[in-house]
């Protein structure tokens, strides 16, 4: 298990939170979630190894990154998604509360899973502009594969991401 306050899970997860947070890419994700079965964390780390300088998205990194978070995400990841999405909508204020609880706990467990993504990560480097494009496109094409209008926002929100850093 990755250690807990290792500078790469930090880093993967402040990139995730304020990469999630740019327009349109929250909308992207969750549709690639919801309707092609993707797992978001999974993408947001294809997209971290670009904007970090690593190597490219393999299969054989794709295949140890999803067998190390498999558990997480069947036992407790999908399961606190499930729950909380029923309890959306409620008028009742302590159903109301407890999806704010539930929610949290969601929350911890996504961290968890990109504590063990970020362990599945090669060393640092730097990479152009131009390189980091390509790999990026490369990386959503393995991952969550092919070319949908959901991986083309979510490729030009990197470049717009990594311009303004």
């Amino acid at each position: 298990m990755t250690d807990r306050t290792s500078p790469d899970a930090a880093a993967l997860w402040d990139f995730s939170t304020a990469f999630y947070g740019r327009p349109g890419v929250a909308e992207a994700l969750l549709t690639l979630q919801d309707r092609d079965g993707r797992d978001v964390n999974l993408v947001l780390f294809a997209l971290w190894l670009v904007a970090s300088g690593r190597p490219r998205l393999t299969r054989a990194m794709l295949a140890a990154a999803e067998a190390e978070t498999r558990p997480l995400r069947g036992e407790l990841v999908e399961p606190l998604r499930a729950l909380r999405r029923r309890l959306k909508g409620s008028t009742d204020a302590d159903l109301n509360h407890l999806r704010g609880k539930v929610k949290e706990l969601e929350l911890a467990a996504e961290q968890a899973v990109q504590r063990r993504l970020a362990g599945c990560a090669g060393p640092a480097g730097e990479a152009g502009p131009a390189a980091r494009r390509a790999a990026a496109r490369a990386n959503l094409a393995l991952y969550p594969g092919g070319k949908t209008a959901e991986t083309e926002i979510l490729a030009d929100a990197l470049d717009a991401f990594l311009r303004e850093r």
